[in-house]
């Protein structure tokens, strides 16, 4: 019986690394887990790679070598835009993760509560002798989350989270989705054809979207004209959904009430660790706030991308359908 090779492949799919055989537990097959980085350097790095049989990665593309002996490649985060499809071997599995919609759905209410919440500010006020918020005055009061509406453009696990908590805070929910939606606590459903209608019907919009040709810029001007004037705009899905310029100048002309945004058009990378997150100048504009890409990196998301990972191992050791299965690649393809 020959041992099976498993291939943690980056600094991303490292942070999934830990712990990870004592979750594989008693597999019919023995196994080797190897841990490999980002640019295959090291010396065996490549060859390791190329004779993997699960590889545990974000990225896929010809500056690897080709992974000619993987059945399955699974993705430790719920995009896989960056993995080259046409690069897996005939009858290879490409899976995916979520788990991070609980941990996404509490930063939004959180970006949302401190709008309506001031508590820094009553703080930092008071801490300089004003009482700038107290009961009674008039001009002291401040607004409630659950008077909003809110906005959920895309109803994936992330919205479906949002939903449930929004609810929960009285707020009066719209969605607006490519496929039908039938949850009956969305109070308003829109389809993408309607989609200026569903961008005005919110005090706050939530764009949970993928990155494909089709939702790349999928917001663009018209859409963000339609917004209320004091509508807020929040980005937890991918940064091109939201076209670049459009949102700079939405913001820059305050056509809109605000933004906070968490997923960009530029990222880090190997060759450069810290770098702007965008084109254009963003971090100028004091109606935005940004965090970086944040919003799902939680302690509870690692732990339950691992335990998606482990159980698709399971299940594919045993000759069963794995769960998130994104692609198959057909038998007879060839890269």
């Amino acid at each position: 019986m020959h041992t099976i090779k498993i291939a943690f492949h980056g600094t991303n799919a490292a942070n999934f690394r830990q712990g990870f055989e004592t979750l594989i537990g008693h597999l019919r097959h023995p196994f080797e887990i190897v841990d490999l980085s980002d640019t295959l350097a090291a010396p065996g790095e490549r060859a390791h790679y190329a004779s993997a049989e699960v590889i545990v990665s974000i990225r896929l593309d010809r500056e690897l070598p080709g992974p000619a002996r993987v059945r399955l490649f699974h993705a430790p985060s719920a995009g896989t835009d960056a993995i080259d499809q046409a690069l897996l071997p005939p009858g290879a599995m490409l899976c995916n993760c979520f788990g991070h919609e609980q941990a996404i759905a509490e930063y939004v209410l959180a970006a949302l509560l401190q709008r309506h919440v001031p508590l820094a500010q009553a703080d930092a006020d008071l801490r300089r002798q004003r009482w700038t918020y107290w009961a009674g005055r008039p001009n002291a009061l401040h607004s409630e989350l659950g008077a909003q509406t809110l906005g959920l453009l895309g109803f994936g696990h992330i919205a479906q989270a949002i939903l449930a908590r929004a609810k929960a805070f009285g707020m009066r929910v719209t969605v607006a989705n490519r496929s039908h939606v039938h949850d009956q606590r969305a109070d308003q459903v829109f389809t993408l054809e309607q989609l200026p209608a569903f961008m005005a019907s919110a005090d706050a919009i939530v764009v949970s979207l993928p990155l494909t040709p089709q939702t790349t810029g999928l917001v663009g001007a018209q859409a963000l004209a339609a917004m209320r004037p004091e509508a807020l705009i929040l980005n937890v899905g991918r940064g091109p959904v939201i076209d670049e310029q459009a949102l700079f100048d939405a913001l820059s002309r305050r056509r809109i009430g605000g933004a906070i945004i968490d997923t960009w058009y530029r990222y880090p990378s190997a060759h450069q660790p810290e770098c702007k997150p965008a084109h254009l100048d963003f971090e100028s504009l004091p109606n935005l706030l940004m965090t970086p890409h944040m919003s799902g990196w939680t302690a509870g998301t690692v732990r339950r991308r691992q335990e998606t990972m482990a159980d698709n191992i399971r299940r594919w050791m045993d000759g069963a359908e794995p769960i998130n299965l994104v692609w198959r690649s057909p038998i007879g393809a060839s890269s």
